[in-house]
């Protein structure tokens, strides 16, 4: 299998791939551990305000011209309130700190270094434009859930490689539908850190 093409765009250069973005969002949620149900509605809105924020970041994985994987970013200061706040409340200065939105891959792409080249192009681009901080927020399941795999291995010692720490006191939720649910429910959701300080050291 060809190694996929990876290419940047900002704002609304992701226009063309909208569509594309939110099929894949939709594919890979619904498997565990976020077990999204899918919603166009709530693909369009949110990838909307993506898109209308020429602060944005996008970086796609393409195979020709198919979207295969993507992972997308913008200034906290530019989130919802739900990953605001809690840096708020524990007295971070939110302008600091460039939020990771998602990385999502086909299972047939994964194994071949798509994901450390998705963090990579994040992090370049938050340590150019001068963040202190870097951020994504990761569901919690329970670990007895009925719809984990027997194989799930959770991405934590990949996080933590790349010298991201998990923080219990940067929690939040939000909701959604879950895989056979009729009813959005919330959901835990804790944030995992890492200073562009760091990140330089161990590039360095």
């Amino acid at each position: 299998m060809p190694q996929p093409r990876l290419t940047t765009c900002q704002g609304a250069e992701i226009t063309p791939y909208l569509e594309g973005l939110a099929d894949l969002r939709i594919r890979v949620f619904r498997d565990f551990p976020y077990l999204y149900d899918g919603d166009p509605a709530y693909e369009a809105e949110y990838l909307k305000r993506y898109a209308e924020n020429p602060r944005s970041l996008f970086v796609l994985a393409l195979d020709g011209e198919r979207l295969v994987g993507a992972s997308t970013a913008q200034p906290l200061s530019d989130e919802v309130e739900e990953f605001r706040a809690p840096f708020e409340a524990q007295g971070y200065r939110v302008a600091d700190v460039f939020y990771y939105g998602e990385s999502v891959l086909l299972p047939e792409y994964r194994g071949h270094g798509l994901g450390h080249a998705f963090m990579d192009a994040r992090e370049q681009h938050a340590a150019a434009a001068g963040y202190a901080w870097v951020a994504f927020c990761a569901v919690e399941r329970p670990a007895d859930h009925p719809l984990k795999p027997a194989d799930y291995r959770p991405l934590h010692d990949f996080w933590q490689g790349r010298g991201y720490q998990r923080h219990p006191e940067l929690a939040t939720s939000f909701a959604w539908k879950d895989v056979g649910h009729t009813e959005e429910t919330d959901k835990p959701m804790v944030f995992w850190l890492n200073r562009i300080d760091n990140i330089r050291e161990a590039s360095a």
